[in-house]
């Protein structure tokens, strides 16, 4: 989860320095990379296993939580501060519980509810103090939201897609799948914003951070996370999501030096609050089943 965490703050140092397509081509590249080991040894019993139905949710993954994901972000990144995007994407849990709703018919419930509000509450008010949260271009700041809560969309429709696809196959193998079918698509935009000086002039503080953005965030993050998921208790990893968020805003202060201001405690309390009741939901289900 602090690996998932670090990709906020680190998507912001990476959209600074590189093209955000041909970025997001070489992150998804050493992340196909990182998986292509830990699926080698039964590659051919998933492959085998994988339906028409399967094929089609893998490619949704593709599009949505590897492409859409990755390219929203890196690019609303660039108009907004590391502390924003964070307390934005703290909002996933809730986001998801909606799609759940909407799409997968799960219950919602007023907790659930609850747990939305808070989450909604918390960036009204990085809106409603956009001083504090702005850095850099502030005048495109609302955008810049904008393509962030846009990726968190993403980011939910690959959960809920993995959520369906990993009943049947190993879910670093779908992770991989995902990676993989993504790559001809990022191949086929990159060439749009490709620059070779920009690459070969970037520090290697930069270049870290977008090796780490793929490697790290992409490829081990999901290999620790579902590997922990499969040998752990189900309370343990619902109470383990509230990691992310929490990494991202320390990750944010500390990678990207932003300013801490009192305003940003009320935005931080309320986004939290509403990430842990959504953990607190998720331990009780899983405890109970």
């Amino acid at each position: 989860m602090i690996f998932f965490g670090s990709a906020t703050p680190i998507s912001k140092l990476v959209g600074e320095e590189f093209p955000i397509l041909s970025a997001s081509l070489f992150r998804v590249l050493l992340a196909t990379l990182v998986l292509l080991p830990f699926v080698l040894k039964d590659f051919k019993k998933n492959f085998k296993k994988m339906s028409q139905r399967d094929w089609l949710t893998v490619a949704g993954i593709a599009l949505f939580g590897m492409v859409g994901f990755t390219v929203l972000l890196i690019y609303g990144m660039k108009f907004v501060s590391g502390v924003a995007g964070s307390l934005v994407m703290s909002l996933t849990p809730a986001v998801t519980a909606i799609g759940a709703y909407f799409f997968m018919n799960s219950p919602l419930g007023k907790k659930r509810l609850m747990a939305v509000a808070l989450g909604v509450a918390g960036v009204v008010v990085v809106n409603v103090f956009k001083g504090k949260f702005a850095m850099g271009d502030s005048e495109n700041f609302l955008y810049g939201i904008a393509m962030v809560f846009l990726a968190i969309c993403c980011e939910a429709s690959y959960t809920l897609l993995g959520k369906r696809v990993m009943k049947d196959i190993d879910p670093v193998f779908a992770s991989f799948l995902g990676c993989a079918l993504s790559l001809p698509l990022f191949v086929g935009i990159a060439w749009i914003d490709f620059e070779y000086d920009k690459f070969i002039q970037a520090p290697l503080d930069r270049w870290l951070a977008l090796s780490w953005w793929g490697i790290a965030t992409l490829g081990a993050g999901s290999v620790l996370w579902y590997r922990g998921v499969s040998k752990a208790e189900g309370t343990t990893a619902a109470g383990m999501m509230s990691v992310m968020p929490i990494s991202a805003l320390l990750l944010s202060y500390f990678l990207l030096g932003e300013r801490f201001y009192l305003t940003h405690l009320l935005g931080i309390g309320l986004v939290l609050s509403s990430v842990g009741l959504m953990s607190w939901i998720h331990y009780k289900e899983a405890k109970k089943n």
